[in-house]
């Protein structure tokens, strides 16, 4: 019973390995495009804070430059798309990639849904979680090049109070109000973002041509 025992443990814990960090994706098609240009559409928002697209837009640029890309102003592209009568991120994603393409003359789409934004209250926690995923598509050809999704909540910095259950019963109601009030959304969907699409990040997009490590492989190829 012994050596079962211990086969158990064993596989638990190759188990837990294997899904600790996700697989490297496949960057040949990625390479192949070598695209220098990124058009962030406004995204798709499943949650139900209607500041959500406007906070992760605020975001979003940041990596996807430091990367080494041209990104589109965001704001030009909501209002040129507004000019032309698309107001819902929903009929926007369904514009065919080539009519994209025509309009902006951008190399790729970056194609975003918000499956999670805020903050929720649970007996003993609270927390401001942003989930999202991604889909970076070649607006000359239709291929698909890149996609991931990334998640980022305020819990993660936290440590235990100490306090007990009415302590934590506190900590928990005192950080819903706080995280409420001051909105905590738009500093977690920087990390979300910072996850998702930095070149340094596992798995994000491989460095643009702006990029002095442009050519260079992506952290998740060194890791292997």
């Amino acid at each position: 019973m012994q050596w079962l025992k211990l086969g158990l443990v064993g596989a638990v814990i190759v188990l837990t390995g294997c899904v600790s960090m996700p697989s490297a994706h496949d960057y040949s098609a990625f390479r192949n495009a070598d695209p220098h240009s990124i058009l962030v559409l406004p995204p798709i928002n499943n949650s139900v804070e209607v500041i959500a697209p406007y906070s992760l837009l605020s975001q979003v640029t940041g990596p996807i430059a430091e990367s080494g890309y041209y990104v589109f102003p965001v704001t030009l592209v909501e209002q040129t798309f507004r000019n032309n009568g698309l107001t819902e991120a929903t009929d926007i994603h369904a514009v065919p990639f080539e009519r994209v393409h025509e309009i902006f003359g951008a190399d790729t789409g970056l194609y975003m849904t918000i499956e999670k934004y805020g903050t929720s209250y649970v007996v003993l926690s609270s927390e401001t979680v942003v989930a999202i995923s991604a889909t970076l598509v070649d607006l000359r050809s239709g291929n698909v090049l890149w996609q991931d999704k990334a998640t980022a909540s305020s819990a993660e910095s936290r440590g235990n109070s100490g306090g007990g259950l009415v302590g934590m019963l506190v900590e928990a109601a005192m950080n819903q109000i706080i995280e409420t009030i001051t909105d905590r959304g738009f500093d977690i969907a920087a990390i979300s973002s910072n996850r998702l699409l930095f070149a340094e990040s596992h798995n994000g997009l491989l460095y643009g041509p702006r990029s002095p490590k442009y050519g260079q492989p992506v952290t998740s190829e060194k890791q292997k």
